[in-house]
């Protein structure tokens, strides 16, 4: 698969996690369609991630040539959000909160910051 392609699908799951994470940040929670709407989000989320593994880094140093620092956010991703899972079933939601906020913040905003940064595709789609 391309980069391109890697591109275009990262953005199908990374866009509606976007909007539907700040929904769930913004809503009641425990309700049934904030569960619902949760599992939905985690998938899109853990699906970022996973794409995100499979793209290079184009900008700055790399790791055995492929990693870059853009993906240690797929690490936050990959970790908060079991970690958020098992504390919601123990009914620990202060952590899964401060998990869930981790995931959104690291796997969305500030990853997302940094692919907007001149150099990047993203950047270059948008700004160009």
């Amino acid at each position: 698969m391309t980069y391109l392609q890697l591109t275009y699908i990262h953005l199908a799951t990374v866009v509606p996690a976007f909007f539907l994470g700040a929904y769930q940040l913004l809503r009641p929670k425990g309700t049934l369609q904030h569960k619902r709407l949760g599992r939905l989000y985690v998938v899109l989320m853990v699906l970022t991630a996973l794409i995100t593994l499979f793209m290079p880094a184009q900008v700055g140093p790399q790791l055995l040539g492929h990693f870059g620092f853009i993906h240690l956010f797929c690490v936050i991703v990959l970790v908060n959000i079991p970690l958020a899972i098992r504390a919601a079933r123990r009914g620990d939601i202060k952590s899964h909160r401060g998990a869930m906020i981790g995931v959104y913040v690291g796997g969305i905003l500030i990853a997302g910051t940094f692919a907007l940064m001149p150099g990047r595709l993203l950047h270059e789609w948008l700004f160009r």
